[in-house]
């Protein structure tokens, strides 16, 4: 029987799915060049499946480009392997299309480095349920829930590693079922593809076992959440740490503390596009070590922006160590788009010179209408965006919402579950 490898090319688009199309290996040459045609409104596709809503219907033609650097290809013992791209969506002449989230991280990114100077590092710390598990008996971080996983964990991290993504841990977490995998910062925007990469392997990895992970925020509404957290930190020109400073509160440089200001100020609306799905606001209630204000604190899980610890006394290894956790995310958001934000909103912090704020921080959202509500109403997202289209991605979630609307908390939960 013969076979002809084939390789896929896709994005996280604005529901977070990895979506695209596949051609020849043989072809790749030319697609490197020329990418794949994709109907504008295929980004338009819904967490569930259906176009609910579109700008676009069926008119128009974009490009999916391969970008080489992403190559990721992981041989399995039986089968095929695993063999994508990560890649840029550009215009007919090819301009990055406004709507690429792969280009709004980067345009958000190369704002960050002309205006301030600096450069993000950053990773993305996932958690999921693995169904390779047997029995739902709750072991919050024992060795026996580890045990249980089996090797999924071992193929996993050898899949990272194999493809340039380094892992940092891989470990069982406090919900029945469910683990977390985090990996190496990495500079700019390929901190957000290093996240696609992993959730596509985990997923990659979990199916060659004949089981599969879920990074649906709560796979029940009184369950405990999947997270997505963003550690950060910034490089100078030369790649020196430049986010510690020991001298200051928190330790936290001049620019650092003002990025941080700049995120709490506009977390409220930042929230939907961390945390873009009705089931999100379902894990973002009071007691569930989630946040549920716009709150900064040291050595606090249950704060929205967390100093992270240092370990050591030598000081270049603490400034290396150093860096920042944003814990309003989950995996319903595309990293891309996360990032961007976080970007924009930091940003807007060091231009304003913003203070954090101690004594009253705001409330975060309690569902995503509410979310959305605040990001419209927000003078900066449509600078930070593009008025086209934040006004598209508004429209966009509110066709969710309404799709969901007659459904209790578990069964949304459920389809979240089994979507992501």
């Amino acid at each position: 029987m013969q076979r002809e490898q084939i390789v896929f090319v896709g994005t996280s688009d604005l529901s977070g799915h990895f979506r695209g199309k596949s051609f020849p290996a043989a072809d790749l040459p030319s697609r490197l060049q020329r990418g794949v045609g994709l109907a504008p409104t295929n980004l338009f596709i819904s967490a569930f499946g259906p176009i609910q809503m579109t700008p676009f219907g069926t008119t128009g033609e974009v490009f999916l480009i391969p970008d080489a650097e992403t190559r990721v290809f992981v041989p399995f013992d039986a089968g095929s392997p695993e063999y994508f791209f990560l890649g840029d969506i550009r215009t007919s002449e090819g301009a990055p299309w406004n709507f690429c989230p792969r280009h709004l991280a980067r345009r958000a990114l190369g704002q960050l480095e002309a205006q301030a100077g600096v450069r993000l590092l950053a990773t993305f710390e996932q958690e999921f349920t693995y169904s390779g598990v047997v029995g739902d008996e709750w072991q919050p971080y024992e060795l026996a829930a580890y045990r249980r996983q089996g090797v999924f964990g071992e193929v996993l991290l050898a899949s990272l590693r194999q493809v340039g993504v380094i892992p940092d841990s891989f470990l069982a977490e406090f919900g029945p079922r469910q683990y977390e995998v985090t990996t190496a910062p990495a500079l700019g925007v390929r901190a957000a593809d290093d996240a696609v990469i992993t959730r596509e392997l985990a997923r990659a990895v979990a199916f060659r076992f004949g089981h599969r992970v879920s990074l649906g925020p709560i796979p029940a509404s009184n369950g405990t959440g999947n997270g997505t957290h963003i550690h950060w930190s910034f490089l100078d020109a030369a790649n020196k740490p430049v986010l510690y400073d020991p001298r200051r509160p928190w330790q936290l440089s001049e620019a650092g503390s003002q990025f941080v200001a700049g995120i709490q100020f506009h977390l409220p609306a930042l929230c939907a596009v961390t945390t873009p799905s009705v089931a999100s606001y379902f894990r973002l209630r009071p007691n569930r070590w989630a946040p549920v204000r716009a709150d900064v604190g040291p050595l606090d899980r249950g704060a929205a922006i967390r100093i992270s610890p240092l370990s050591g006394n030598d000081p270049a290894d603490r400034a290396r160590q150093f860096n920042v956790e944003f814990r309003v995310a989950d995996a319903t958001a595309s990293p891309y788009l996360a990032l961007a934000v976080l970007v924009h909103a930091g940003l807007d912090g060091i231009r304003r010179r913003l203070d954090i704020e101690t004594d009253s921080p705001p409330s975060l959202p309690t569902s995503l209408s509410q979310a959305l509500t605040l990001l419209e109403a927000s003078e900066s997202a449509a600078d930070w965006l593009g008025e086209e289209f934040l006004g598209a991605y508004l429209q966009f979630k509110r066709a969710e919402i309404a799709g969901l609307q007659d459904l209790d908390e578990d069964e949304i939960c459920r389809r979240y579950a089994t979507a992501y």
